[in-house]
């Protein structure tokens, strides 16, 4: 029996990989009432991207996937683009210059630079170590290399940093995509098998497709799974945070001068999990659109 679909797709076809995976979460016996589905859905790993999905007393960990807290975050200025005139490729080098991008091997990591700033250090002492510490105390195997060398750099594949004019009136944003990195993979990797095997331990078959065995609520991994995604949405915002800064630091650099670059913020996931009214809300692909919510996340450059 599936749950109903409401399919925000009207003129739009959506290809016939995601369909099957549209089928198969709304036939798991967690979720419900619905499931939606939105206009760029598109084949994912375990589920489609581009879908709410809420469960109840349970969670997916295939659903929520791998790239956890995954987001954009966008600042407004008050520069014209006018001011950037010329001045392009020298803000292209100064953002490359100050950011890692990239995966392992091609200078993705600070460590790959040479040593992690000073700045990004304090941040994960003050707000990421013992909290990583105490999920790994639980979980060794999700032990790797120093996860701070990672954290306030771009990463790979479809992340990326931009400099858009605003069509409206000419202004400047600031815009970047990027996630929790390497360390949120790993989060992501690990309870996506644990869920299975908890699954395969339980003998529940889950018929429509054994990536989406779930984890139940109340149980030690289910808690384990909801303190480890949580830390890594975390960290994911807070890349975001720290990245932005360097870009706003590295144009002001470029144009050797002041500019406001907190007239809008927002800092958004779009990969991610929560809790609401009694159910889990997963968002892979998609954001919370609320009459009158736009994302919008305090942000103010502290350099």
């Amino acid at each position: 029996m599936r749950v109903p679909v409401k399919l925000w797709a009207d003129g739009v076809t959506v290809e016939q990989a995601a369909m099957e995976q549209i089928r198969h979460v709304a036939s798991l016996p967690v979720v419900g009432p619905h499931v939606a589905i939105m206009p760029d859905a598109h084949w994912g790993n375990g589920a489609c991207v581009g879908s709410v999905i809420p469960t109840k007393a349970a969670i997916i960990p295939a659903a929520v996937g791998v790239d956890l807290g995954c987001g954009m975050m966008a600042v407004r200025t008050d520069l014209s683009v006018n001011d950037l005139t010329w001045k392009m490729a020298a803000i292209r080098e100064a953002i490359e210059h100050r950011i890692p991008v990239g995966g392992p091997g091609i200078r993705g990591s600070w460590d790959q630079r040479g040593s992690t700033p000073q700045r990004v250090m304090r941040v994960w002492e003050q707000e990421f170590d013992d909290a990583y510490a105490r999920i790994l105390a639980k979980h060794p195997k999700l032990r790797e290399k120093p996860t701070w060398t990672q954290l306030g750099t771009l990463g790979t594949g479809n992340h990326f940093i931009e400099v858009c004019q605003d069509l409206e009136d000419g202004g400047v944003w600031l815009m970047l995509h990027s996630g929790s990195r390497g360390v949120g993979n790993r989060i992501g990797t690990y309870f996506i098998e644990r869920a299975k095997e908890q699954a395969l331990k339980l003998d529940r078959a889950v018929k429509a497709d054994v990536n989406l065995s779930w984890l139940d609520e109340g149980t030690p991994l289910f808690r384990d799974y909801v303190e480890a995604v949580g830390w890594a949405q975390r960290y994911a915002r807070r890349n975001r945070d720290l990245i932005m800064e360097q870009v706003v630091s590295a144009v002001r650099e470029v144009l050797g001068r002041a500019f406001k670059a907190d007239l809008v913020a927002v800092n958004s996931h779009h990969n991610y999990v929560e809790e609401r009214a009694g159910l889990w809300i997963t968002r892979k692909g998609a954001v919370s659109a609320k009459l009158g919510r736009a994302g919008h996340h305090p942000w103010k450059h502290g350099g």
